[in-house]
């Protein structure tokens, strides 16, 4: 990796006069990331080149909430720096919360409310019109998420443009949303402002539009953040509050502070002091300021029925990938009193961190924080998640693991979501297969054990080898609508799920189990510290890996990212002689994956040998092992195969048949 473009049909071997088998393609090296590598700004091994570069933006937005209308008003300013070597005559802008517009393209439901009223928008001071056709300089246009912006001068390389705003929206109702909303008490403001979009190296600008299903690429900044909100309403959002001892009463600030230095749960806000924990103005409300600095999008939670529970977390910020990161992160949890586990929820958010950090890398920030309400399942946003319901313990733990996860991919490691969503999703998974496994097993055995990492497995098997899988290496907007119906898919698994999370994941777990959980998770480290703040791309992440594990892998990644072959190994029939045991190994799946077989002899004895992948790679389809002479009882595949296997009910051999 990266290699040359190859001619993507599968190349036929004959294996015997009746059977042929496909061959995986190599992994080829598209046209753009070729163009970054020759540029400089990429390498073949998959490392950012010293060429380099990404633009960057400081965001200073200034927010009222009118529960009364619940409509947000707001203004801001957003100062983007061209890092880029090219000259920008346009500038395009995100407006997610058009997708709840009339006449948007959506790929799922959503209620109607208006979207995102622009009021103002401004360059250099200068107002800009909006038009229905194409911009002429001082003017922009709006395309349902899209707003394409021609400034009046062209936006030149190593300059910095400012752009002022005003803008409000009504919040939309969560039960005709997703990921954010409000239901009446419980506000979360998600995809709120206007979000400069992505210029990269590889495709320019990211003028994807917001759909629904899918996620969201974005850039790097910071942010300096005020929300006005009803006197007695907590509020929370990522990084800093700079102004506690403005909207915090003395011995709620005193109570962060124990907090901050505990491993304890300290009970921040109780239910009866709801109300009273907080300051306000002579207006009756209170303004909320927060300052966070290398974080791609900012949320915000606000409500007066949450409690608030804090403690915090202790980073070992060693080899750490931000000067000055704490070494206690502050951890935050805000629910509704009485929602089933969520008086646990600020033991399972420190464990999460703390894990993740051993796990893949230290945590950088200073604060995490997991609220409750809204959704069904989990939704990640930079130091903050929003996870929905009453749960049992391992519930709870299980979504605020897996989101907190995101915090590592796509939050500092930023992958293009909407292109690769397993990128994030896949990485997130196999984190989490670990989390749950350590912290309810209380061990890190060899590998996951059975519970933690078979759920993955299985859900990745309710469509594999059913012809209704869909490869991982696809657009997150072009999955089948639909395939999670009964029509589709009777045992309930979604192509675009499976496909993003759970594939990638077993495939992880396989691989970590061939090459050893040591040299697994240096590379897995290697990969996410080289590109800790910046966009890598899948062919950044194959490289990283291989260079790491010192193998080609386009066997690996071929069948199972960019096709949906499997595995399927058979092991038997077995004989005996003179000249020692003999079993037989057939690839009877399109995924070539190295067999290993053990052999268990009536005296105790095992024996293991394995079929490398270069056997199947050279077109076989059969191979046959020679094993020590004695008397076997059993043939099995173990290992790493079996993690893949479609079908262990063909993987044993014993003597009683």
């Amino acid at each position: 990796m990266p290699r040359p473009i190859l001619a993507l049909a599968a190349l036929l071997v004959a294996t015997s006069a009746a059977a042929q088998r496909p061959l995986p393609y190599p992994v080829f090296t598209p046209p753009d990331v070729q163009r970054a590598i020759a540029a400089g700004t990429r390498t073949a091994d998959g490392r950012p080149g010293p060429r380099y570069w990404q633009n960057t933006a400081a965001y200073r937005l200034d927010a009222r909430l009118d529960p009364a209308t619940t409509v947000l008003s707001a203004t801001g300013t957003i100062s983007y720096r061209n890092a880029s070597p090219d000259t920008l005559r346009f500038l395009v802008l995100k407006l997610r919360q058009n997708i709840h517009a009339p006449g948007v393209p959506r790929n799922r439901p959503v209620t109607v409310t208006g979207g995102l009223t622009l009021a103002r928008l401004a360059v250099e001071g200068q107002a800009a019109t909006e038009v229905g056709g194409r911009p002429e300089p001082g003017q922009y246009r709006i395309d349902g998420t899209i707003l394409t912006l021609q400034p009046r001068t062209p936006v030149l390389p190593g300059a910095t443009v400012e752009l002022d705003m005003a803008w409000s929206y009504p919040v939309p109702p969560s039960s005709g949303a997703f990921r954010q909303g409000q239901d009446g008490e419980v506000y979360f403001l998600g995809y709120w402002y206007p979000q400069m979009a992505v210029y990269d190296d590889l495709d320019g600008w990211s003028t994807d539009p917001y759909l629904g299903n899918g996620e969201h690429y974005m850039g790097y900044a910071s942010y300096d953040v005020s929300l006005d909100v009803p006197a007695g309403w907590l509020v929370r959002g990522p990084g800093v509050l700079v102004n506690a001892d403005e909207v915090l009463t003395a011995e709620t600030r005193a109570r962060l502070e124990r907090a901050a230095v505990s491993d304890e749960t300290v009970h921040v806000v109780t239910a009866g002091e709801r109300g009273r924990a907080t300051l306000a103005g002579a207006d009756g409300r209170a303004v909320w300021r927060w300052r966070a600095d290398d974080v791609r999008d900012f949320s915000l939670s606000a409500s007066p029925a949450y409690v608030w529970d804090a403690t915090s977390a202790s980073v070992d910020q060693t080899n750490g990938i931000l000067p000055d990161a704490p070494s206690r992160v502050a951890i935050h949890t805000l629910y509704r009193p009485g929602t089933a586990a969520w008086e646990r929820s600020a033991e399972f958010e420190k464990a999460s961190i703390e894990h993740l950090s051993r796990l893949v890398m230290p945590y950088p920030y200073p604060a995490m924080t997991a609220v409750e309400g809204l959704i069904g399942g989990g939704m990640e946003y930079p130091m903050m998640t929003l996870v929905g319901g009453a749960r049992s313990d391992q519930s709870l733990f299980s979504v605020i693991y897996h989101e907190t996860s995101h915090m590592w991919f796509p939050m500092i490691v930023g992958s293009n979501e909407p292109a690769y969503q397993w990128m994030d999703e896949g990485l997130t998974s196999y984190d989490q297969n670990w989390g749950i496994t350590d912290f309810f097993d209380g061990s890190a055995p060899n590998r996951p054990s059975v519970d933690a990492w078979a759920r993955g497995r299985q859900a990745h098997f309710r469509l594999a080898g059913t012809g209704r899988a869909v490869e991982p290496m696809r657009h997150n907007d072009r999955f089948p609508i639909g395939s999670g119906s009964p029509q589709v898919d009777p045992v309930g698994g979604s192509a675009r799920t499976i496909a993003s999370y759970s594939t990638p994941a077993v495939m992880l777990h396989a691989l970590e189990t061939l090459v050893g959980r040591d040299r697994f998770l240096a590379a897995y480290r290697d990969y996410g510290r080289t590109w800790a703040f910046k966009h890598p791309a899948p062919w950044d992440f194959f490289g990283r890996m291989e260079a790491g594990l010192g193998q080609d892998l386009d066997w690996l990644w071929t069948p199972t990212l960019f096709e949906t072959w499997t595995v399927d190994h058979a092991v038997g029939p077995v004989t005996t002689g003179v000249d020692g045991v003999r079993v037989v190994v057939r690839d009877l799946g399109l995924a070539p994956f190295p067999a290993t077989v053990a052999v268990t002899y009536a005296d105790g004895r095992v024996e293991r040998q394995t079929v490398p992948v270069e056997t199947w790679l050279a077109g076989a389809t059969e191979a046959t092992l020679a094993f020590p002479a004695g008397t076997p009882v059993r043939a099995g595949a173990e290992g790493a195969a079996p993690i893949l296997d479609v079908d262990l009910s063909n993987d044993v051999w014993t003597s009683g048949g």
